[in-house]
């Protein structure tokens, strides 16, 4: 069972959410958050799986608010899907380096947000859609920072080629096509350059990858 909290201050969003995921048998709706502080609350106290959690909300919007969450140890189990009204919303990549583990359109087919849900629930980030590969070219598309972030000099070559192709917007599958090897040890490179740079899913390993200068942004 998947276990879910709402976060969005507007009452008929949530009841469109609440319908389509308590019609399945395996999701369940734990609570509704209409802000932030109620949001990371609930998450302390709820402990869902997943938090759906809109950017513009009153008080602490919805970035602090999975920063707050992200931060939390007692938390590292809760993932964060952020919630947005447009395909290039500017909120995003803030979301994705606060921890989230990715993003829907709020228009998204409703297929689309219980694959979403699922996928964020098992610990993967929802960052293989093209969507989210412009979303990524155009929000990191400024100067690189002035100190890149330490961290580098612990991964593998190996490890590094594989983390700039996560960061491409690429899946274990076309990692593992585009370098010769299986999914399965696509996946073991991933997680384990996760782990030495202490990331908690894809998405922060993408949020990792730009910061530290190991991926260029691609100029238009």
């Amino acid at each position: 069972m998947i276990r879910v909290l709402l976060a969005d201050d507007q009452a008929l969003m949530r009841a469109g959410f609440r319908a389509l995921l308590d019609a399945e048998d395996d999701v369940e709706v734990v609570g509704e958050a209409t802000d932030g502080a109620s949001a990371v609350d609930l998450a302390r106290r709820l402990r869902p799986d997943v938090v759906l959690m809109d950017v513009q909300m009153p008080g602490l919007d919805g970035i602090d608010a999975t920063g707050r969450i992200a931060a939390d140890p007692d938390l590292a189990a809760v993932r964060v899907l952020i919630l947005t009204n447009y395909g290039l919303d500017s909120y995003v990549f803030a979301a994705l380096r606060a921890g989230a583990s990715g993003f829907l359109l709020k228009d998204a087919d409703p297929a689309d947000l219980l694959h979403a849900v699922a996928v964020v629930a098992r610990g993967d980030a929802l960052l293989a859609p093209t969507v989210t590969r412009t979303l990524i070219s155009e929000f990191v598309a400024g100067p690189p920072p002035a100190t890149p972030t330490a961290g580098q000099d612990v991964l593998t070559t190996r490890e590094r080629e594989i983390v700039e192709l996560v960061a491409r917007g690429l899946t274990n599958d076309e990692i593992a096509a585009r370098m010769v090897i299986s999914p399965l040890t696509a996946k073991t490179h991933v997680n384990r350059a996760m782990t030495k740079l202490h990331c908690r899913d894809r998405a922060q390993l993408v949020v990792w990858a730009y910061e530290s200068g190991l991926v260029a942004p691609r100029r238009r």
